[in-house]
């Protein structure tokens, strides 16, 4: 499966490498999950390439979280604050 290639007028942010990390799950293992080539799996936490909807969801329910914990039109912010209402750094929330 390829990766659909990245737009500039709506981009899609995601939290794959910071969810594969706190979890401590390498690329290549993530990519087995998930059917891809690991380079993939790099490509998309880096924003170079975009998943298809079918990946997107298999990536989602490898984390057992929701479509938008993981993806998002617009950058996403600590998760921390999303689900306990804690502000950034910036003081945002």
């Amino acid at each position: 499966m390829s990766p659909v290639r990245k737009g500039e007028a709506l981009p899609i942010h995601n939290r794959i490498g910071v969810l594969r990390a706190e979890r401590r799950m390498t690329r290549a293992q993530l990519a087995e999950l998930v059917e891809v080539n690991p380079q993939t799996v790099g490509a998309l936490e880096r924003g170079d390439h975009y998943p298809s909807l079918d990946l997107a969801m298999r990536i989602c329910d490898v984390f057992d979280l929701p479509i938008e914990a993981v993806f998002s039109r617009t950058e996403l912010g600590p998760l921390s604050a999303e689900v306990y209402g804690r502000p950034n750094q910036e003081g945002e929330r």
